[in-house]
């Protein structure tokens, strides 16, 4: 028989059909729902990605609980009379079916969502063992790494979980949004079939938006597939103990984004020179190698914050170890003194995998600590995070090295990691899903890159206070921006479609709620065919690899590819961060020409640019650290309300001052079909080609080229001219921009006077953030914020009191303000 019981912070429900429900409010516009087989009682998450500062946030629930037509105060109420049991909500409304726990949200009429059929289906889970017979390893040297294959593991029944399905009743002109990055490059996820695992190139999140303001978070971190087509609408869960999930009101992006992290906490703020430009490749061989690059940009004149040691910095033959060649960085110490010196910094990559020749392999061993591939670190355990963390401070961190680079954080994909022909979707998630099974708990398995992200980010700050964690990681989940994970979109191919999917893959990143996404600029495979040209050490391998994708086969010594490049990198400017990476070809702006040329002109105007707004950039940051804010923006943050706009995936705010608008097809060359060595550089000229794209600025405001000062009105299709050296980015009418001048690195103090750039039209407002730039101190209050506000029929920008302060401020600030590109 159903009934519903209400305590003082939790309603329960057992519906007619043997599910239990559970609901609780959090904050104004989340609502808790936990569905399982039997009764609920704890309401915490089991999964690590709620913050645990929630249930502080949880409140009391409504007196008044309405039954069918009858209302009954608080205590246990019969549902046997009813068909549906009405709850409110402080800012919405819940209608539960109470013969089968189907939930309908509604805020006063408006019907939010309207649940469809979920169910929870028992299932046995396996753990894999060679059951002490001696371990058959397949050691597989792959272009992801080195990977360790078990063959005799076998399935042992472990326990039971649920195999769990919740189904959605959607508008049929509801846009749905998020689930994070992808690689088929997919905006509205309506009408498609999404397979939410980890892979290179593929970063699931456990997260939605809707396109009628609301959001829904799943505290699952199992497999899981999206289905929207003729069977219905539905998210499906691998493994879970039960069906845990918030629903998340508040009308836009914005709000529902802010009860994501409410959940998931709060973003860490990263390093200030996180934001300027990072120079990587595949790969530096040396101290000196990494030293000289930092000179030759200083030399140039050309800003440079961060350089990059790729992999294969231990000793030959030791896969994975923390510890660098003495044959090739014996000398390191003095090269890191002598680039932080150059006021830039250093990152390194490190991986969860080691040879078990190695030092740091024997350690985790002996302590137990060691995944049945026999060669990954338990990422799971407490004890084995701290050692590994032990090992990467005492080699490398020790060494001057600052910023981590954790590479291959989906470590079981090796075997889709190769072929000539890339399978089926179905295929890959079956085959990678599979593999990470066998390693990594059923209902933890797309959790493995956030323990790890844990680990560095809690045993750094153990260890020193002095200096923010950074890491780029190719894989992670729902909360690990509050371990300053930043994610980027893993080996993709320099191909212009690929650059096109890029950016819809940001924008759902942003989506669904993770604030720090970049790629490697320039694409990372550059070749396709010509296999001899092909880095990683695979230059000798002539088989065709379905990754190994590029459109460039004689990479920088064409000028088609340093084209792309050119493209590439104007679009990461407005990246929330700014790194250039890949193989095949080098990447240091010397390779493209010299000044006085267009593709190093163009390359040099970019990178100055990113410091010129750096002011703006580390203001957005601060907005994502202190309230929740998004720095690359889909339109649907903005405007909605714009139909045209809304459904645009080519065009992203960056902060709500600049639309940026990258150009994703040549405009000048080709791939020349000729490697003429006697030359050094191909050319085959686009004649006659149309060098536009067409730009939509949105409506409700006007529009400013950033870069000729022109106005248009929204709500307008142009014609945006695309000369090599920028591409369209407007600027919208009250904005207020921070910049200033000859930076050449993020924190220089050369320029004293800060800039202040105000585009008319609008009344605007701007909050300039700032802080000493790489310590914990701000969590402490140790920053300063100015208002600054345009009033547009008057003509007067003000600037509030500086709020605030930290240690190597200075007491005077000087301004210099501009109106529509004129000095007031």
């Amino acid at each position: 028989m159903a009934g519903i019981s209400k305590t003082e912070r939790t309603i329960e429900i057992e519906t007619r059909n043997g599910l239990w429900l559970s609901l609780e409010v959090i904050g104004k516009n989340i609502i808790h729902c936990v569905c399982s087989r039997q009764s609920i009682g704890n309401m915490e998450s089991s999964t690590g990605i709620i913050d645990k500062s929630v249930r502080d946030l949880v409140g009391n629930l409504p007196d008044v609980i309405m039954c069918g037509s009858d209302k009954h105060k608080t205590g246990t109420v019969p549902g046997a009379n009813g068909t549906n049991a009405e709850f409110s909500f402080k800012d919405m409304t819940v209608d539960v079916n109470i013969s089968d726990g189907r939930i309908c949200f509604r805020q006063g009429d408006e019907v939010l969502l309207q649940e469809g059929t979920k169910s929870l289906t028992a299932i046995d889970v396996y753990k894999y063992s060679t059951e002490g017979e001696a371990p058959e390893i397949d050691r597989v040297r792959t272009v992801d790494g080195e990977r360790n294959f078990i063959r005799n593991l076998r399935k042992i029944k472990d326990h039971q979980a649920y195999r769990a399905k919740y189904g959605f009743c959607f508008d049929e002109d509801e846009g749905i949004y998020g689930f994070g990055q992808g690689e088929e490059g997919v905006y509205d996820h309506r009408h498609q079939n999404d397979y939410l695992y980890q892979h290179n190139m593929r970063i699931p999140m456990p997260m939605l938006y809707s396109s009628k303001g609301y959001g829904m978070l799943f505290d699952c971190t199992s497999l899981m597939t999206f289905e929207d087509d003729a069977n219905g609408s539905y998210l499906f869960m691998d493994a879970v103990p039960r069906l845990d999930y918030y629903f998340i009101s508040g009308g836009s992006p914005d709000a529902v984004i802010n009860g994501f992290r409410t959940l998931t906490g709060r973003a860490a703020m990263l390093p200030k020179w996180a934001f300027g430009y990072i120079q990587s490749k595949e790969q530096y061989y040396s101290a000196d190698e990494l030293a000289e690059v930092v000179r030759h940009y200083r030399k140039l004149g050309i800003p440079i914050d961060g350089v990059v040691q790729d992999w294969n910095s231990w000793r030959p033959g030791n896969w994975g170890e923390k510890k660098l060649d003495p044959e090739r960085y014996g000398n390191i110490k003095d090269k890191m003194d002598e680039i932080h010196s150059m006021h830039a910094h250093a990152m390194v990559s490190v991986w969860p995998n080691m040879n078990s020749t190695t030092d740091d392999y024997r350690e985790l061993s002996d302590a137990g600590k060691i995944l049945n591939d026999l060669s990954t670190y338990d990422a799971f355990d407490e004890k084995a995070r701290e050692i590994y963390w032990n090992q990467a401070r005492k080699g490398l961190f020790d060494n001057g090295f600052e910023a981590w680079w954790c590479d291959s954080t989906e470590p079981f994909s090796g075997p889709d990691w190769g072929g000539e022909v890339k399978r089926e979707p179905w295929e890959r998630y079956s085959l990678v899903g599979d593999e990470h099974k066998k390693y990594l708990p059923q209902e933890k398995a797309n959790l493995y890159a956030l323990e790890h992200a844990k680990g560095i980010y809690e045993n750094q700050r153990k260890t020193t206070e002095e200096i923010r964690v950074l890491n780029l990681t190719r894989s992670g989940y729902a909360s690990g921006q509050k371990y300053a994970a930043l994610l980027w979109s893993g080996d993709i191919s320099a191909t212009w479609e690929t650059m096109r999917q890029q950016i819809t893959e940001g924008l759902s990143m942003g989506l669904s709620g993770y604030p720090y996404w970049t790629l490697d600029i320039g694409g990372f495979f550059a070749v396709k065919d010509n296999w001899e040209k092909r880095g990683c050490g695979c230059s000798s391998d002539p088989t065709p690899k379905w990754f190994w994708n590029g459109g460039f086969e004689n990479g920088v010594r064409d000028y088609a590819y340093r084209e792309f490049y050119v493209r590439s990198l104007e679009m990461g400017c407005f990246l929330p961060v700014f790194r250039s990476h890949g193989t095949d070809t080098p990447r240091e702006i010397w390779n493209f020409g010299k000044e006085g040329e267009p593709f190093y002109d163009a390359i040099a105007k970019t990178i100055r640019l990113r410091y010129e707004i750096m002011p703006y950039i580390y203001s957005l940051a601060g907005g994502v650290a202190q309230k929740n804010e998004t720095m690359m923006r889909s339109m649907l943050f903005d405007f909605g309300h714009d139909r045209i706009a809304a459904h645009i995936s080519d065009e992203f705010m960056f902060g709500k001052a600049f639309l940026v608008c990258p150009v994703t097809r040549p405009m000048y060359y080709e791939p020349s079909e000729t490697d003429n060595d006697s030359t050094g550089v191909l050319s085959k000229e686009l004649v006659g080609a149309d060098k536009t794209r067409e730009v939509y600025l949105p409506t409700g405001c006007g529009w400013t080229d950033f870069r000729t000062g022109v106005r248009f009105d929204g709500g307008q299709w142009i014609k945006a001219e695309c000369p090599l050296d920028s591409i369209p980015v407007y600027v919208r009418d009250g904005s207020i921009i921070p910049m200033k001048n000859n930076m050449q690195y993020a924190d220089d103090k050369a320029e004293d006077t800060l800039e202040i750039h105000v585009y008319s039209g609008c009344d605007g407002n701007f909050v300039l953030y700032e802080d000493e730039g790489n310590s914990y101190r701000y969590e402490n209050g140790e920053f300063a914020l100015t208002d600054l506000h345009w009033d547009d029929k008057s003509g007067r920008l003000t600037t509030g009191k500086r709020e605030g302060s930290f240690r190597g401020m200075n007491e005077h600030q000087e301004y210099k303000v501009f109106v529509d590109g004129n000095i007031l």
